[in-house]
């Protein structure tokens, strides 16, 4: 099986600068960074995140529920906690099937 290569921050940054004229690299990073944060800071309010033809970012909260330690069978309480969701949209989801 072949590992496939993850794009990274730096990367998306490079592709920026590349693709959007007129923007120096520097430029390019703060523009990213932005997004980036805007982002963040919006999830961490419990905001949803909508990027038409992109997909949904959502937080949700579970619940304390009871779960088992796999090696020893133990029943464990597992506390409360947030989690982060992405619903791809329909065109994301038939732009990766082709």
């Amino acid at each position: 099986m072949t590992e496939s290569k993850a794009m990274t921050k730096a990367d998306i940054i490079e592709r920026v600068y590349g693709d959007v004229g007129g923007l120096s690299k520097k430029d390019s990073a703060e523009i990213v960074e932005k997004v980036f944060e805007t982002i963040k800071c919006t999830l961490e309010r419990g905001e949803k995140v909508k990027i038409s033809g992109f997909g949904n970012f959502i937080v949700r909260t579970k619940k304390e529920r009871v779960g088992r330690n796999p090696q020893t069978g133990t029943e464990i309480k597992i506390a409360p906690r947030k989690v982060l969701t992405f619903k791809p949209s329909q065109v994301l989801k038939n732009s990766i099937n082709g």
